[in-house]
């Protein structure tokens, strides 16, 4: 053991300058070593002071209390995680990473974290509450809705001292002088801000005077901000019937209404939420244009048709010519067809009188007498044949003609009402009967019956 040299904590291989003489970056170095090892990160609170940020992105400045000051840097990769924005006399607290700066021996802090200060309750309800809306599917994308590029009318929901009152309605003026703008007025700081801008969304909805409403309030700290992290503000937003965008704070402010909002637009609500006059009047210009090129066209095709139909079409002088020469041609057709029906016709009429003037007339003449003789007997056989075959049928009819029967001594006997006496059954003593002779009639009376 070497009883000439002396250790020092944690860096067994220091030795004493009476051996080893150290440059200045050696001990530099080993003193960070020393630091880094000794000091995990840690949380420090203090006031921001000489702020400064380089071209490159990394800031540099000094925590302060009343007694005490230590430079601190922070670098770009970090300084973008900063949910707010950093200036001079602000409390923060700052997770860091205790450092000597071996190129000038500077004690500092390398800031890794950065929150305001207190706020670290507060963040954590913030992390909290946006755990249990995102659970719920109250972030979801499917729920957001685009707020119509042309709005018939836009509603701001701010204080009216508010500054971003002011820069909206600059944008609108500028971007949109033709939209109507409605105020629906509401604190956005305070403990009743939150309650009462749940109630300018709900009278936005019910009033339904707009197409899209704008949420809007400038920077501020975490607590300046809190009445947008608010539970109920969240849900009013996502329930209502308008689409709502949210423009709070700087880019670096995310508020728990940014989640629930149908659009984020923290530095341009205004912007997002129109359509640029000056874009809408060029647009218009070159529809209108490119309108009007389309017609151009459309009628020079159109005129370019007419000419070759009008080059295909004959003139009306053509048209009488061609007309008057098919006339003619059908008078013609009409003369010959008439011509030709005469002659066939006359030829029929010939053959027609050759075959009567020819012996063939006579023989005509006997086959019509031989078929009319043959046509009288026949008739004269038909009705011999139909007069026997009435006479036997009258002989048959006279067979059972009462007339006859009664002529040969009987008599048709009939009741009281003229009804047929056919049975000694019908015989009732004292009943006036009428016997039907042939040649009259006689009344007779019943006067006893035997069977």
């Amino acid at each position: 053991m070497d009883t000439g040299s002396q250790s020092f904590p944690n860096e067994p291989n220091v030795r004493s300058s009476e051996q080893q003489v150290l440059t200045v970056s050696m001990l530099n170095r080993q003193v960070a070593a020393i630091l880094s090892r000794q000091f995990p990160l840690i949380w420090v609170r203090g006031e921001i002071s000489n702020f400064t940020c380089a071209a490159s992105g990394h800031c540099y400045f000094s925590l302060k209390d009343a007694r005490a000051q230590v430079r601190a840097v922070l670098f770009r990769s970090k300084a973008r995680a900063v949910p707010f924005e950093l200036r001079n006399g602000l409390q923060v607290d700052a997770q860091a990473a205790v450092g000597l700066y071996e190129a000038r021996g500077d004690f500092q802090l390398n800031i890794e974290r950065m929150r305001p200060a207190g706020a670290g309750d507060l963040h954590q309800q913030f992390l909290a509450l946006r755990e249990k809306l995102q659970n719920e599917g109250l972030f979801d994308d499917a729920l957001k809705r685009a707020p119509p590029p042309l709005p018939r009318a836009i509603g701001v929901v701010t204080s009216l001292q508010a500054a971003a009152l002011r820069d909206v309605l600059v944008t609108l003026a500028r971007r949109a002088p033709q939209v109507p703008v409605v105020i629906y007025p509401a604190p956005v700081q305070g403990a009743d801000a939150a309650p009462q801008l749940v109630r300018a969304l709900q009278t936005a909805g019910a009033r339904a005077e707009v197409s899209t409403l704008l949420l809007v309030r400038g920077g501020g700290s975490l607590e300046d901000l809190w009445s947008f992290n608010d539970e109920r503000l969240a849900r009013a937003i996502r329930a209502s019937p308008l689409p709502v965008v949210v423009g709070v704070g700087h880019e670096s402010d995310v508020t728990i209404a940014d989640f629930a909002a149908d659009l984020r637009a923290p530095t341009a609500a205004a912007t997002m939420a129109t359509t640029d006059r000056a874009e809408l009047l060029a647009r218009t210009a070159a529809g209108t244009q490119a309108l009007r090129v389309a017609m151009r066209r459309q009628l020079e095709g159109r005129a370019q048709r007419i000419d070759t139909a009008a080059r295909l079409l004959p003139t009306p002088m053509e048209r009488w010519y061609q007309w008057q020469a098919r006339f003619d041609q059908n008078v013609l057709r009409l003369r010959m067809a008439q011509r030709q029906q005469l002659v066939a016709a006359q030829n029929r009429l010939s053959r027609s009188a050759g075959r009567l003037r020819g012996p063939s007339v006579g023989a005509a003449q006997a086959r019509l007498e031989a078929l009319s003789r043959r046509l009288q007997e026949a008739a004269r056989q038909q009705l011999r044949r139909r007069t026997l075959l009435l006479d036997g049928v009258a002989a048959q009819l006279d067979l059972v003609d009462p007339g006859q029967v009664v002529r040969r001594g009987y008599a048709v006997v009939r009741g009281p009402q003229g009804e047929l006496i056919t049975s000694v059954a019908q015989a009732i003593p004292g009943t006036d009967w009428t016997l039907d002779l042939s040649d009259g009639q006689v009344q007779t009376t019943v006067r006893n019956k035997s069977a």
